[in-house]
């Protein structure tokens, strides 16, 4: 039991990592499914075509899943360009404008897609067979060896022992299709690594706050939410039990405050730390500065309904 606990502690104090972990073996186990299950190279002029949709097509899929489901994105978006304001928001200036704040989410939506490329560059199979029809691939690997070297070339996938009977019609200096897969899936794991160690160590020298106060902020942040979504279900709850009471009762509906769409728009943007406000979120700061006097309201002063 105290095993237990103590993964079970460890997953909740490293579960950005567990999480990543998770999705990247769940890639892998998907890319393996595919190449040993559904991939079969035609061995012709078609090799390159569909060894490459194997290999970058699935990988942007899981880029733009990774957009969809991810709930930073949204929050950006939503209301970023009204029909009030559709005249004045163009899409340009708002993509700049929010280029900066996705590149964090960009980051982690390419954990799937680039987990994907490595493990099918690894494996070599999807590699294998677009390389196979490349013209470039083809010039390097029959240097001077003619046409027949090209129509061995484009079978190799599906023969892996034309490689050994062909062997005279292959250029020596150039290593095998596999080879260069699996050094292409090294080197591409290696920058992966670099770059993310870079930026985690850039984020953390730049960060406003010390070691443990980024730590505060994060347990912070994390209940914040939590309670939000408890006291936005009770609130909902409330007032649809209002209302169906007024609808079926056919009685005026008690007073009841519900945040203007002006107070929602404020909590709703992604707060950024700053060392001359000690808050923690847009809803901290609201509560702090923006907040007047609690005013009585009905259901029909605060919310328009359509």
């Amino acid at each position: 039991m105290n095993k237990l606990r103590g993964v079970i502690d460890f997953c909740l104090r490293h579960q950005t990592i567990v999480g990543y972990s998770i999705v990247s073996l769940l890639t892998a186990a998907s890319e393996q499914i595919f190449s040993s299950v559904v991939f079969k190279c035609p061995c012709n002029s078609g090799n390159l075509l569909y060894g490459s949709v194997f290999l970058l097509v699935p990988a942007f899929i899981l880029f733009l899943f990774g957009y969809m489901v991810n709930a930073k994105m949204w929050r950006l978006l939503t209301g970023s360009c009204p029909p009030e304001k559709r005249c004045s928001c163009s899409p340009w200036g708002t993509g700049t404008r929010y280029c900066l704040l996705l590149l964090p989410v960009t980051a982690r939506t390419l954990v799937a897609p680039l987990t994907w490329i490595a493990v099918a560059l690894l494996t070599a199979s999807f590699y294998e067979c677009a390389a196979s029809g490349s013209s470039l691939i083809k010039n390097l690997m029959c240097k001077g060896k003619g046409k027949e070297c090209h129509e061995v070339l484009v079978r190799i996938p599906c023969d892996e022992m034309i490689l050994q009977k062909e062997k005279k019609n292959f250029s020596i200096e150039f290593p095998s299709l596999q080879a260069q897969s699996q050094l292409i899936g090294w080197f591409l794991i290696v920058i992966i690594m670099t770059l993310a160690l870079i930026s985690t160590c850039v984020s953390h020298c730049c960060s406003p706050v010390s070691y443990l106060q980024l730590k505060f902020w994060k347990i912070y942040s994390k209940k914040e939410q939590e309670l939000f979504e408890i006291k936005a279900k009770e609130h909902a709850t409330r007032l649809a039990e209002i209302n169906m009471k007024c609808f079926f009762e056919a009685t005026d509906p008690a007073p009841f405050y519900t945040p203007s769409n002006e107070d929602w728009r404020k909590i709703s943007f992604l707060y950024t730390f700053s060392s001359q406000e000690q808050y923690y979120s847009m809803i901290h700061k609201y509560v702090n500065t923006n907040r007047g006097p609690l005013q009585q309201k009905t259901f029909y002063d605060s919310v328009s309904v359509s």
